[in-house]
């Protein structure tokens, strides 16, 4: 779905009360989407790209997610093959559980693995950090010396998706504090980012162009 006068791709921009939203659409809209804030089940059903952001504890994310039925609207349009961007926590629920302060969380389960405490001796993860990314990769494409900026304290650092040909293997980008995280995921119609690309200057700008410019066409 696209803006019949502007031509740039609908991105619904997932309201559920997380996250940092408004810069999120700003952003959008900087890197040539036609960004919208919205709960509208239609809309999102029907838009070429639906973000997620997420700020907070992956429970309360989890919470408010499932209080306004997101996770339902996230999983049809998977089952659909409709392009899906988590961000920060909007990555890490993409996966089966999050483990905070000894709260075991069930996630999405888009992806095997759990979600945890990064083993480094200062926490919160923040600040400007390199990745490594992946080969092939759309979204960091021209962007491979970058910096990217990040806000979190867990993180996903394993990856266990075991996927058969003729299917792509999924496009790895990681990044360390302390140890080896991954920083973004590609899998299909799935991208996440554990840094935030609307915090992340003219980088952050152009990465989520690519993602924008990968989306389907009306």
């Amino acid at each position: 779905m696209t803006d019949a006068a502007s031509g740039a791709p609908l991105v619904a921009v997932l309201d559920y009360g997380s996250g940092n939203v408004h810069s999120a659409v700003k952003a959008l809209i900087a890197a040539g989407a036609d960004a919208r804030l919205t709960r509208d089940r239609g809309m999102i059903a029907e838009a070429a790209g639906l973000l997620v952001p997420g700020v907070g504890s992956y429970a309360a994310v989890m919470a408010a997610l499932r209080a306004r039925h997101g996770d339902e609207l996230i999983e049809r349009r998977l089952a659909g093959g409709m392009p899906v961007m988590g961000i920060c926590v909007g990555m890490q629920i993409m996966f089966d559980r999050g483990v905070e302060r000894g709260m075991d969380t069930a996630g999405l389960g888009e992806w095997p693995g759990v979600v945890a405490e990064l083993p480094a001796p200062v926490l919160p993860h923040m600040g400007w950090n390199t990745v490594r990314a992946g080969e092939g990769s759309t979204l960091f494409a021209g962007l491979e010396d970058e910096r990217f900026y990040f806000v979190h304290s867990y993180g996903a650092q394993e990856w266990s998706l075991d996927v058969m040909k003729p299917f792509r293997q999924p496009v790895l980008t990681w990044s360390d504090h302390g140890a080896p995280f991954l920083a973004a995921v590609e899998n299909g119609p799935l991208t996440a980012t554990q840094f935030h690309p609307e915090k992340s200057g003219s980088a952050g700008i152009r990465l989520l162009g690519n993602w924008i410019r990968s989306l389907p066409a009306a």
